[in-house]
C-alpha cells in the first residue's frame, strides 16, 4: 500500500469515527431525562395500625407490657378523617417493673417534639390500677378505628348534621362503666369539654351508649 492510498484509509476511519461519536452524542442528548417519582403525602392511618408498631417497642421495654388506653391526635399538616389520624398515642404498663410509659405514632414530624414512627416516652412509677382505667390484653383491640367510627357516626346522624365542623376524638380504655374494653368517640376540643360521646365494644364492634 502506497503512502498516499495509506493516507485516503486513516481520512476514512477518522471520518467514520467523528460520525459514530457525533451519533451517539446525539442520541445521548436526546434521550429524555427519568422524571423523579412523586413521593405520595403522609396519610392518616387507623387506630390498629399505629397500636401494632407501638406495642413492638413495648413489648421490646417489658415483657408483659399491657396496653392501659389507646388515644387519638389531629396534626394541623395531615388531616384526620373517618376514624384515621397522623397520629396516635398508647400507655403502656409493667406490672413486674411496676412502671408504665407512653409511646407514640406518627407519619410524619411536627412541632411539639412529634416525630414520624414510634417514640417513647420517659418511665413514670406505676403501682396498678388507682383510677378507672386499667389495662387489658393486646389482643382485645380487635375493632379499629375506622370501624368504630363508622358505627359512632350511623349512631350520630342528628348530631352530626347540626354539628359538621366539630373535632372529633378517640379514646379506648378498659373502664367499670363496660364489661369488655371499649372506645369512646367524642366530639369537642377535649374529653373535659365534650358534650357529645359514643362507645363501642372494641371486641364487637357493637354499640354501647350515647353520652350527651
Amino acid at each position: 500500500m502506497t503512502k498516499t492510498n495509506l493516507n485516503h484509509c486513516l481520512c476514512a476511519l477518522l471520518v467514520l469515527l467523528v460520525s459514530f461519536l457525533a451519533g451517539c452524542s446525539e442520541q445521548t442528548a436526546t434521550k429524555p431525562a427519568k422524571e423523579p417519582a412523586s413521593v405520595p403525602p403522609p396519610q392518616p392511618v387507623t387506630a390498629r395500625f399505629a397500636f401494632q408498631r407501638m406495642s413492638i417497642q413495648a413489648r421490646v421495654w417489658a415483657a408483659d407490657a399491657e396496653p392501659l388506653r389507646v388515644s387519638s391526635a389531629n396534626l394541623k399538616e395531615v388531616p384526620s378523617v373517618a376514624g384515621r389520624y397522623p397520629a396516635w398515642r398508647a400507655t403502656f404498663v409493667s406490672a413486674q417493673l411496676r412502671k408504665a410509659r407512653t409511646y407514640s405514632y406518627s407519619v410524619i414530624d411536627s412541632p411539639g417534639n412529634v416525630h414520624e414512627g414510634v417514640l417513647r416516652g420517659a418511665e413514670e412509677s406505676w403501682a396498678g390500677p388507682t383510677g378507672q382505667a386499667q389495662p387489658f390484653p393486646h389482643q382485645m383491640l380487635k375493632v379499629d378505628s375506622d370501624e368504630a367510627y363508622a358505627t359512632a357516626a350511623k349512631e350520630s346522624k342528628d348530631y352530626l348534621k347540626k354539628h359538621p365542623h366539630v373535632p372529633v376524638h378517640f379514646l379506648l380504655e378498659y373502664t367499670p362503666r363496660f364489661p369488655l374494653p371499649a372506645w369512646r368517640v367524642f366530639w369537642g376540643e377535649t374529653l373535659g369539654s365534650s358534650q357529645y360521646s359514643v362507645f363501642i365494644d372494641c371486641t364487637s364492634g357493637k354499640y354501647l351508649q350515647t353520652l350527651r
